[in-house]
């Protein structure tokens, strides 16, 4: 029995598959910013890179979990 992905993470397939890109460049591209609010960042990927908000969100939350860890 495999266990289902939970939070963020359960985006990633769906992000990597429309938009043609692995989790982790997307990632770069968040650590590259600088320090920028959690929505400022969700309005950067929706505006630069036209991202979905959930898609962004998602991403957003996954990348500031793993800094702040």
């Amino acid at each position: 029995m495999t266990d289902k992905v939970k939070g963020p993470a359960s985006y990633f397939p769906a992000i990597e598959a429309k938009y043609g890109h692995p989790v982790a460049y997307w990632l770069g591209l968040l650590e590259s910013t600088g320090p920028m609010k959690h929505m400022e960042m969700v309005d950067w990927l929706k505006s630069e890179h036209q991202l979905g908000h959930g898609h962004a969100n998602a991403l957003v939350a996954y990348h500031l979990s793993r800094v702040k860890a």
